[in-house]
């Protein structure tokens, strides 16, 4: 099993990366609205079967609320948030600035996106800005961690202790280019992967042969994304309309076979999703997977008991007005924070 770097660790994302057990992680939505509760709702229904919980940020460029809030929420639950931050909205200026406002609530896992763009989404009239690239945004989570300066070298009392992980897309064309820019994102000081959601294990194979030709595999952990199919609907869209997704038409096929009954088709769904992790399981380099049940939480239990998925054992995380503790000691890299567009 892929270990992360022998240093000091703290959180428990961290903390699981280390203990050799194959890790699990989870997506829950950015809410549509104002409620609270709503948040905290269906952070139970997933808490006690992963290692830590993602809130992405305005996914497939539509708006929802920021995600350092329910991230901060998920913090006072006793979850480990994983907090998606683009590229997309902000230029870097903003983006030091939300890493020390994530710090200010405990959250210190960042998972470093350049961001789906406008043009998919519901305001396709939005100005993008895209300053710097997920690339160079992980290493500015570095470089305040380790230097404790901001980018102008001002001194930041005390810096932030942030965790900053990447995306990996093998199913995003050209797919040798894949691998090679996955290793960029290690280079600039990665820290763990989640992957888009994988059901074609063929093409998903292959890139990971490629990463593990690079050894990129051996530097950090590698969560493989999975999801559970809900409708004939929904995978239909996932395959025809979502870029860097493949969904093999035999799925499709299974999931029209499952009928008109919710019921078959959602346990249809999830024994796909299975199915993909027992697949998944047999390929090397892989530390655990990410559940991404998009906006249906409730199939995380079922998906994490048949699959025999459980969470490292970890101590409970420190509330969120806990001191933040002293930086880890990693290796800035030379990542350029100039302008650039990219994904």
């Amino acid at each position: 099993m892929t270990m992360i770097p022998a240093e000091s660790y703290r959180g428990r994302l961290e903390r699981a990366l280390r203990s050799g057990r194959p890790v699990v992680t989870c997506e829950i939505g950015s809410p549509d609205g104002t409620d609270p509760a709503d948040v905290r709702k269906r952070a139970k229904l997933v808490r006690d079967y992963v290692d830590a919980v993602n809130v992405p940020d305005n996914t497939g460029g539509v708006v929802h609320a920021a995600p350092i809030a329910a991230c901060a929420i998920l913090a006072q639950e006793g979850i480990d948030p994983i907090l998606h931050m683009t590229c997309r909205d902000r230029n870097r200026m903003a983006l030091q600035s939300d890493m020390l406002a994530a710090n200010l609530f405990g959250i210190r896992n960042i998972l470093c996106l350049t961001g789906d763009h406008m043009i998919h989404g519901d305001q396709p009239q939005t100005k993008p800005v895209y300053d710097i690239d997920s690339i160079a945004l992980i290493d500015v989570a570095n470089h305040l961690t380790t230097t404790g300066t901001y980018l102008s070298g001002r001194a930041i009392k005390p810096p932030p202790d942030l965790f900053p992980g990447c995306a990996a897309a093998p199913f995003a064309p050209p797919y040798e280019y894949r691998p090679v820019r996955l290793g960029k994102k290690v280079q600039a000081g990665a820290r763990f992967v989640q992957t888009q959601i994988v059901f074609n294990v063929d093409r998903f194979r292959e890139f990971m042969g490629r990463v593990h030709d690079l050894g990129i595999d051996k530097k950090v952990p590698i969560l493989a994304g999975v999801a559970p199919i809900r409708s004939v609907k929904a995978a239909t869209f996932m395959r025809d309309e979502v870029p860097g997704m493949e969904v093999p038409d035999r799925l499709v096929r299974r999931m029209e076979a499952a009928g008109d009954d919710k019921k078959k088709r959602e346990a249809e769904g999830i024994a796909i999703c299975v199915e993909i992790i027992e697949e998944i399981r047999k390929i090397p380099g892989i530390a655990g997977f990410h559940i991404m049940p998009i906006a249906w939480e409730s199939a995380v239990a079922k998906i994490s008991r048949d699959a025999h998925l459980q969470p490292a054992t970890a101590a409970p995380r420190p509330p969120p007005e806990a001191p933040v503790p002293a930086p880890i000691a990693v290796p800035v890299s030379a990542a350029s924070v100039s302008p650039v567009r990219g994904t």
